[in-house]
């Protein structure tokens, strides 16, 4: 398919042919008739759009290339062009250069197909310079794990022989200290010492001569009911009411 100037073009030739007189063609006035109908004749060699004097062109053909362009959608590249050649007189040129209105679509490239051959194969390979250079023929240092504890490790060899498996080791069981029974003792030695010093202040009272250890015997009797609080204080506040009470039995038969 043609281009919409190339229609253009076609156009006007056919336009020029009929309506441009031949002095439009030929601006010397001094041609003779022979000449003027020698040049009215078509030409070979590219007849009115090779000539190399300016051209001028009617008014008529003007119009006709300006609505031809309208109707064509040229760009406005191509339109500059056809107005240039109007005001100059030059010649129209039939081969343009079509501008493209959209960019041309991008070409996808080819993909690259892996080939899986044994050449493939082939190029993979290493040579021995690059296997050497790596660490594939490098010995692995040996590294000594935790040490064993020997004294342990025959303990359980032991086990293992005497009663057929590891039953792991054998705590034992310390039992605890008896501090409740030592508390009991002390108190049972504390009320011992007590009795004995109520029994002291009996026996002086039968005699008559309680008046002179009494106070001596009940500071010491409130020095072991103090040290008994400190370990029992339920049996405490018993033996307190007993002394009193004893106490006030003996106010009331002085």
């Amino acid at each position: 398919m043609s281009s919409p100037l190339v229609q253009v073009f076609d156009c006007l030739c056919h336009l020029d042919a009929m309506t441009v007189p031949v002095a439009a063609r030929c601006p010397n006035s001094f041609c003779s008739d022979s000449e003027t109908l020698q040049m009215a004749k078509p030409n070979t060699s590219g007849g009115l759009w090779n000539c190399a004097h300016p051209i001028t062109y009617s008014q008529e053909t003007q119009e006709l290339l300006k609505l031809l362009m309208k109707e064509s959608h040229l760009a406005n590249v191509q339109k500059r062009q056809i107005r240039e050649c109007l005001n100059n007189g030059a010649p129209l040129h039939l081969a343009c250069v079509s501008m493209p209105s959209s960019p041309p679509p991008p070409q996808s490239k080819p993909s690259q197909s892996t080939s899986h051959g044994p050449a493939s194969k082939l190029q993979k390979r290493r040579t021995i310079e690059q296997c050497k250079a790596g660490d594939s023929y490098v010995r692995e240092r040996f590294r000594p794990g935790p040490i064993r504890d020997l004294e342990k490790e025959k303990q359980r060899f032991q086990r293992i022989l005497e009663m057929g498996k590891d039953k792991g080791e054998v705590t034992i069981n310390q039992r605890p200290s008896k501090k409740p029974p030592q508390q009991k003792e002390r108190f049972d030695e504390i009320m011992e010492e007590i009795e004995e010093r109520r029994q002291f202040l009996d026996d002086m009272a039968s005699v008559g001569q309680e008046h002179e250890y009494a106070n001596i015997i009940n500071a010491e009797i409130s020095q072991r009911i103090r040290e008994l609080k400190m370990l029992d204080k339920s049996r405490t506040q018993t033996l307190e009411k007993g002394t009193l009470e004893q106490k006030r039995d003996k106010t009331e038969e002085i």
